[in-house]
Protein backbone atom coordinates (compact mmCIF):
# COMPACT_ATOMS: atom_id res chain seq x y z
CA UNK A 1 0.00 0.00 0.00
CA UNK A 2 1.23 3.54 -1.09
CA UNK A 3 2.23 5.77 2.12
CA UNK A 4 -0.94 7.74 2.12
CA UNK A 5 0.26 11.23 2.81
CA UNK A 6 -1.30 14.72 3.77
CA UNK A 7 0.55 18.35 2.39
CA UNK A 8 0.20 21.27 4.76
CA UNK A 9 1.27 24.88 3.29
CA UNK A 10 0.16 28.04 3.28
CA UNK A 11 1.32 28.85 -0.42
CA UNK A 12 -0.74 26.86 -3.07
CA UNK A 13 2.00 27.21 -5.16
CA UNK A 14 4.34 25.04 -2.89
CA UNK A 15 1.38 22.71 -2.06
CA UNK A 16 0.83 22.01 -5.77
CA UNK A 17 4.52 21.36 -6.72
CA UNK A 18 5.01 19.23 -3.65
CA UNK A 19 2.28 17.30 -5.09
CA UNK A 20 3.27 16.74 -8.57
CA UNK A 21 7.05 15.68 -6.95
CA UNK A 22 5.90 13.39 -4.80
CA UNK A 23 2.52 11.95 -6.81
CA UNK A 24 5.36 10.20 -9.38
CA UNK A 25 6.33 7.94 -6.73
CA UNK A 26 4.66 5.16 -6.73
CA UNK A 27 4.88 4.52 -3.08
CA UNK A 28 3.47 7.76 -1.79
CA UNK A 29 -0.30 8.88 -2.69
CA UNK A 30 -0.88 12.29 -1.48
CA UNK A 31 -4.55 12.06 -0.42
CA UNK A 32 -5.41 15.92 0.59
CA UNK A 33 -3.74 19.07 1.53
CA UNK A 34 -4.83 22.40 4.13
CA UNK A 35 -3.31 25.54 4.09
CA UNK A 36 -4.41 26.49 7.75
CA UNK A 37 -3.98 24.94 11.26
CA UNK A 38 -7.52 24.18 11.38
CA UNK A 39 -8.16 23.36 8.29
CA UNK A 40 -4.88 20.63 8.68
CA UNK A 41 -6.83 19.00 12.22
CA UNK A 42 -9.82 18.75 10.14
CA UNK A 43 -8.38 17.14 6.91
CA UNK A 44 -6.48 14.72 9.37
CA UNK A 45 -9.37 13.84 11.17
CA UNK A 46 -11.42 13.07 8.14
CA UNK A 47 -9.01 11.17 6.06
CA UNK A 48 -6.30 9.75 8.44
CA UNK A 49 -3.22 10.40 6.77
CA UNK A 50 -0.14 7.66 7.14
CA UNK A 51 1.95 10.62 7.18
CA UNK A 52 1.26 14.72 7.51
CA UNK A 53 4.06 16.87 5.74
CA UNK A 54 3.85 20.32 7.62
CA UNK A 55 5.05 23.64 7.34
CA UNK A 56 6.07 25.38 10.51
CA UNK A 57 4.74 28.86 9.88
CA UNK A 58 0.85 28.51 8.59
CA UNK A 59 -2.42 30.68 9.34
CA UNK A 60 -3.89 30.85 12.84
CA UNK A 61 -2.67 28.69 15.41
CA UNK A 62 0.48 27.90 13.38
CA UNK A 63 2.05 24.49 12.19
CA UNK A 64 3.67 23.74 15.80
CA UNK A 65 -0.26 23.38 17.52
CA UNK A 66 -1.90 21.89 14.48
CA UNK A 67 1.13 19.03 14.50
CA UNK A 68 0.35 18.62 17.88
CA UNK A 69 -3.52 18.34 17.89
CA UNK A 70 -3.04 16.06 15.12
CA UNK A 71 -0.77 13.89 17.07
CA UNK A 72 -3.30 13.68 19.61
CA UNK A 73 -6.06 12.76 18.02
CA UNK A 74 -4.26 10.09 15.82
CA UNK A 75 -1.83 8.71 17.64
CA UNK A 76 -0.34 6.32 14.39
CA UNK A 77 -0.09 9.50 12.33
CA UNK A 78 3.32 10.66 11.90
CA UNK A 79 4.39 14.47 11.24
CA UNK A 80 7.50 15.63 9.68
CA UNK A 81 7.91 19.02 9.16
CA UNK A 82 9.24 21.31 6.54
CA UNK A 83 10.50 24.04 6.70
CA UNK A 84 11.95 27.81 5.56
CA UNK A 85 13.29 28.66 9.03
CA UNK A 86 16.57 26.79 10.48
CA UNK A 87 15.51 28.37 13.44
CA UNK A 88 16.86 25.98 16.87
CA UNK A 89 13.16 27.24 18.89
CA UNK A 90 10.69 25.58 16.19
CA UNK A 91 12.70 22.50 16.42
CA UNK A 92 12.78 21.88 20.09
CA UNK A 93 9.10 22.60 19.85
CA UNK A 94 8.69 19.91 17.05
CA UNK A 95 10.27 17.69 19.36
CA UNK A 96 8.97 18.25 22.12
CA UNK A 97 5.14 17.73 20.80
CA UNK A 98 6.46 14.62 19.20
CA UNK A 99 6.69 14.87 15.67
CA UNK A 100 9.29 12.59 13.56
CA UNK A 101 10.75 15.23 12.24
CA UNK A 102 12.05 18.24 11.01
CA UNK A 103 13.33 19.26 6.90
CA UNK A 104 14.50 22.02 5.77
CA UNK A 105 12.76 23.27 2.48
CA UNK A 106 16.26 23.35 0.40
CA UNK A 107 16.56 19.61 0.79
CA UNK A 108 16.31 17.85 -3.22
CA UNK A 109 13.47 16.12 -4.11
CA UNK A 110 14.55 12.62 -3.76
CA UNK A 111 16.06 13.00 -0.46
CA UNK A 112 12.78 14.32 0.50
CA UNK A 113 10.90 11.23 -1.12
CA UNK A 114 13.51 9.36 1.00
CA UNK A 115 12.81 10.92 4.23
CA UNK A 116 9.07 10.59 3.52
CA UNK A 117 9.15 6.85 3.24
CA UNK A 118 11.72 6.76 6.20
CA UNK A 119 9.69 8.48 8.53
CA UNK A 120 6.26 6.20 7.03
CA UNK A 121 8.56 3.42 8.40
CA UNK A 122 8.75 4.46 11.80
CA UNK A 123 12.35 6.49 11.60
CA UNK A 124 12.79 10.00 13.05
CA UNK A 125 14.90 12.18 11.10
CA UNK A 126 16.30 15.48 11.38
CA UNK A 127 18.00 17.74 8.99
CA UNK A 128 21.77 17.59 9.16
CA UNK A 129 21.68 21.33 8.95
CA UNK A 130 19.83 21.42 12.69
CA UNK A 131 21.89 18.45 14.59
CA UNK A 132 24.77 20.02 16.11
CA UNK A 133 22.06 23.08 17.65
CA UNK A 134 19.39 20.57 18.74
CA UNK A 135 22.03 17.62 19.63
CA UNK A 136 23.33 20.52 22.12
CA UNK A 137 19.69 21.26 23.42
CA UNK A 138 19.05 17.50 23.91
CA UNK A 139 22.12 16.61 26.20
CA UNK A 140 21.38 19.55 28.29
CA UNK A 141 17.63 18.60 29.10
CA UNK A 142 19.17 14.89 29.67
CA UNK A 143 18.91 14.65 33.88
CA UNK A 144 22.55 14.89 35.09
CA UNK A 145 21.17 12.72 38.15
CA UNK A 146 20.00 9.90 35.18
CA UNK A 147 23.59 8.28 35.10
CA UNK A 148 23.66 5.87 37.93
CA UNK A 149 20.41 4.50 37.28
CA UNK A 150 20.92 3.56 33.15
CA UNK A 151 20.86 -0.01 32.92
CA UNK A 152 24.35 -1.22 31.34
CA UNK A 153 24.38 -2.20 27.41
CA UNK A 154 25.50 -5.32 25.94
CA UNK A 155 28.50 -4.11 23.24
CA UNK A 156 26.30 -5.30 20.73
CA UNK A 157 23.86 -2.35 21.92
CA UNK A 158 26.87 0.05 22.81
CA UNK A 159 28.04 -0.18 19.05
CA UNK A 160 24.76 0.18 17.60
CA UNK A 161 24.02 3.75 19.80
CA UNK A 162 27.61 4.91 18.95
CA UNK A 163 26.99 4.58 15.12
CA UNK A 164 23.14 6.42 16.18
CA UNK A 165 25.25 9.26 17.39
CA UNK A 166 27.14 9.35 14.12
CA UNK A 167 23.91 9.96 12.34
CA UNK A 168 23.50 6.70 10.33
CA UNK A 169 20.27 5.49 9.60
CA UNK A 170 19.85 2.13 10.27
CA UNK A 171 19.65 0.45 7.08
CA UNK A 172 23.68 2.07 7.08
CA UNK A 173 24.13 0.46 10.51
CA UNK A 174 23.21 -2.52 9.30
CA UNK A 175 25.89 -2.34 6.65
CA UNK A 176 28.49 -1.17 8.88
CA UNK A 177 27.66 -4.05 11.68
CA UNK A 178 26.34 -6.94 8.51
CA UNK A 179 22.77 -7.23 10.45
CA UNK A 180 19.71 -6.64 9.06
CA UNK A 181 17.63 -3.58 8.99
CA UNK A 182 15.31 -5.38 10.86
CA UNK A 183 17.88 -6.67 13.80
CA UNK A 184 19.05 -2.80 14.07
CA UNK A 185 15.47 -1.71 14.47
CA UNK A 186 15.19 -5.03 17.15
CA UNK A 187 18.13 -3.51 18.79
CA UNK A 188 17.38 0.15 18.88
CA UNK A 189 13.67 -0.90 20.26
CA UNK A 190 15.48 -2.95 23.31
CA UNK A 191 17.98 -0.14 23.69
CA UNK A 192 15.29 2.65 24.26
CA UNK A 193 12.94 0.56 26.32
CA UNK A 194 16.33 0.03 28.77
CA UNK A 195 17.05 3.37 28.65
CA UNK A 196 13.75 5.03 28.79
CA UNK A 197 13.92 7.54 25.89
CA UNK A 198 11.83 7.41 22.83
CA UNK A 199 14.10 9.46 20.49
CA UNK A 200 17.61 8.81 18.58
CA UNK A 201 18.76 12.22 19.53
CA UNK A 202 18.31 10.97 23.19
CA UNK A 203 20.30 8.18 22.77
CA UNK A 204 22.95 10.00 20.79
CA UNK A 205 22.64 12.62 23.62
CA UNK A 206 23.18 9.88 26.22
CA UNK A 207 26.28 8.35 24.02
CA UNK A 208 27.62 12.09 23.92
CA UNK A 209 28.03 12.36 27.40
CA UNK A 210 28.90 9.08 28.45
CA UNK A 211 26.49 8.38 30.33
CA UNK A 212 26.08 4.87 28.95
CA UNK A 213 27.90 2.35 29.38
Amino acid sequence: MPIRLMLVDDSEVVRVGLAAVLGQDPEIEVVGQAATSSDAVTQAGRLAPDLVLLDVRIPEEGGIEAGRRILEQLPGTRVLFLSAFADDELVRAAILIGAHGYLLKEIDAASLVSSIKRVARGESILDPGLRSGVLDWVMRSVPQTAAPELPPLTPQEQRIVALVAEGKTNKEIAAAMELSPKTVKNYLHNVFEKLGIQRRSQAAALHAKKQIK
